[in-house]
């Protein structure tokens, strides 16, 4: 069990000390520019989704006349 809280303990030593954090306004920024392009995409698979549905409607009137 020791060992288990000496890894953690280091672990949060190591991140403390040896990592280059990202600035907060550089990380604030990159957050919004990551949200916008989900929703983005977010659109763009909803508009494809739609288009396939009516176009599978379509065909299936068509074929099976429902």
């Amino acid at each position: 069990m020791a060992g288990i809280v000496n890894y953690v303990k280091e672990s949060f030593e190591e991140l403390r000390t040896n990592v280059t954090w990202t600035p907060w306004a550089e990380a604030q920024r990159l957050t919004i520019v990551v949200a916008v392009f989900s929703i983005i995409f977010s659109l763009a698979i909803w508009g494809v989704d739609e288009l396939f549905a009516k176009a599978l409607s379509l065909v299936y009137k068509m074929v099976l006349g429902i």
